[in-house]
């Protein structure tokens, strides 16, 4: 590989591993809150028992993703000098912003984990919140500053130089708001379904007691909720796309020829050396649709945009296809739970259901991991969209393959760690039959 492939590769490497943790950061918190919350109410001891659990394993998952965030850091300055030299003094505020978030996560995690037998029951949930808003706030402010760089916007160029700095502009640009609701609710997606297909395998085994019962309430509960609004936040990321990144549209639906009453393609391999999407069903007029709201509308096709301009349509529609699949397959999935919930009366999973529910417990991250690929694989040539090529933002240091091997062993070891730790904490059972106070100090 070429220095810029093997930079885009190490990067992709590190935000691909970083997500997954970052998407627990900001969605277990606050499950976590609202087990405790539901423990005061109604005094049930499960619910106590699942707060414990999952702050122990949001404290791991917490320290790896600190680590894998901090390489990240420095990779942008490391691989990309030319783009934090021209966007550092524009998009700073937002990632300021997220270390401020990111402290006042770890100060109130502190006070969740050492307070449990030294603050009131009241007080110590009241600790919880600011993890759970913090979380998901340190999400929304990185995404603020990777939409700036699909909708620039917060500065002029005078001359080739940049002038007349607006960081708030920058941070909230046209893109921010789209991109950051659909990120942070795929964030509680993935780890609702992540914690709910853990609980589901436990049922499987056989411990359908008030423990794995109580979890599968809250993620399914939650779970159900944030995927279907996910679905109505996709539509509008989608229109956004289609009034503003035109060609990364037509890439993710696999278009060449510019039409009108253009059809929305489900499946199907885009050929560039033919020009055509393959064995795709296709659904007249509802991308024009979804463009401009009018199944009329004409929708511009790649084969209007010069080469070199153009992303790989291969790579970003089966990145797209990916995502949507699995955010329906999750929506059909929670739905089936909640209707058989109200016709048995009571939470009674069946066979196949739990199933489901355990197959399911990766889609979230993976359906994340695609939806970033269609994000920066639809963005280029652009690093910064229609303003600086990626190719004129890579380091002119030569030999990065041997820092991508480090990164990627160190990856590894962070990984296995984090494994390990999550599964001796999964070995030791929840002590149900306990009090309150006896529970705390288990902590």
């Amino acid at each position: 590989m070429g220095d810029l492939m093997v930079a885009r590769t190490q990067m992709a490497t590190s935000l691909g591993f970083h997500i997954v943790f970052a998407a627990l950061g900001i969605g277990l918190p606050l499950l976590m809150v609202i087990a405790e919350g539901i423990y005061l109410r109604t005094g049930n001891p499960a619910y106590l028992a699942l707060a414990k659990r999952w702050s122990k394993a949001f404290a791991i998952l917490f320290a790896v993703g600190a680590v894998s965030g901090t390489i990240l850091s420095f990779l942008l300055g490391l691989l990309w000098p030319r783009f934090m030299e021209y966007a550092g003094g524009i998009i700073g505020m937002p990632f300021s912003m997220e270390g401020f978030a990111f402290f006042v996560e770890a100060i109130f995690l502190g006070i969740y984990l050492y307070g449990w037998n030294k603050l009131s029951p009241r007080a110590h949930w009241l600790s919880g919140i600011p993890v759970a808003i913090a979380g998901a706030a340190s999400g929304i402010f990185v995404v603020a500053a990777n939409s700036w760089m699909n909708s620039p916007t917060g500065f002029d160029i005078v001359d080739g130089e940049v002038t007349n700095v607006d960081p708030v502009a920058a941070m909230f640009n046209d893109g921010w708001f789209h991109q950051a609701l659909h990120m942070t609710l795929a964030a509680y997606v993935a780890t609702c379904f992540g914690v709910a297909g853990v609980y589901a395998w436990g049922m499987r085994k056989g411990n359908r007691d008030a423990y794995h019962v109580s979890a599968l309430k809250i993620a399914m509960g939650v779970g159900v909720f944030v995927s279907i609004l996910q679905a109505v936040s996709g539509d509008l990321s989608a229109h956004w796309v289609a009034q503003n990144q035109p060609v990364k549209f037509a890439a993710i639906e696999g278009l060449f020829e510019t039409r009108t009453n253009a059809p929305l393609t489900i499946g199907g391999w885009p050929d560039p050396e033919t020009r055509e999407t393959k064995w795709a069903i296709e659904i007249p007029g509802l991308l024009s649709f979804l463009a401009e709201r009018d199944i009329d509308a004409e929708v511009m096709g790649l084969n209007d945009v010069p080469m070199d301009e153009q992303p790989e349509p291969r790579v970003v529609h089966v990145a797209f296809q990916v995502m949507v699949g699995l955010g329906t397959a999750m929506i059909a999935a929670s739905v089936w739970f909640w209707f058989r919930v109200w016709r048995r009366r009571g939470v009674q999973p069946s066979r196949w259901q739990l199933i489901a529910l355990i197959a399911l417990a990766p889609a979230g991250f993976v359906a994340i991991e695609a939806g970033w690929i269609v994000t920066e694989v639809g963005r280029q040539p652009w690093i910064i969209y229609e303003i600086m090529r990626t190719e004129d933002a890579v380091t002119e240091v030569p030999n990065q393959f041997a820092a991508f091997g480090g990164f990627t062993v160190l990856y590894a070891v962070l990984a296995v760690t984090a494994v390990w730790l999550l599964r001796l904490l999964a070995r030791s059972r929840p002590p149900l039959e306990r009090t309150r106070g006896d529970i705390a100090h288990d902590a």
